[in-house]
């Protein structure tokens, strides 16, 4: 049971990682308010647990994405190209932490498909 719990720490500390450079991304391209405020909700909502897959994969899709809208945004806002590249190097190393998640999200989910549930440990009623 300690070893879900340490895996699941580590889980939220890649993800907060990835965030705050996900953040520091778009911060060139497009710092908008709503988007802002959504991320401050999903901070400070960390009590549901962080192990949704899907999530995650969408995190990566998401990482794909960065390098066209960097293309596009870059010129329009007028930002010199190494800037543009250094934005788009978010999105290439963006998925690494979001791997390294995906593994662990899998070690959790195959820590906890083993371990008795609640029903199973209970005493039989009498």
């Amino acid at each position: 049971m300690g070893e879900d719990r340490a895996l699941l720490r580590r889980i939220r500390v890649w993800l907060a990682v990835f965030i705050v450079c996900l953040v520091l991304s778009g911060l060139t391209a497009f710092p908008l308010v709503t988007e802002v405020r959504l991320l401050h909700e999903a901070l400070t909502s960390w009590a549901a647990p962080v192990a949704d897959a899907w999530a995650v994969a969408d995190g990566m899709i998401a990482c794909a994405g960065i390098i066209p809208l960097a293309l596009i945004c870059g010129p329009i806002r007028g930002i010199p190209f190494g800037w543009t590249v250094i934005d788009m190097s978010f999105g290439v190393y963006g998925v690494i932490p979001l791997l390294v998640v995906r593994r662990m999200i899998k070690r959790l989910e195959a820590l906890t498909e083993g371990a008795p549930t609640a029903r199973a440990v209970e005493p039989a009623a009498g």
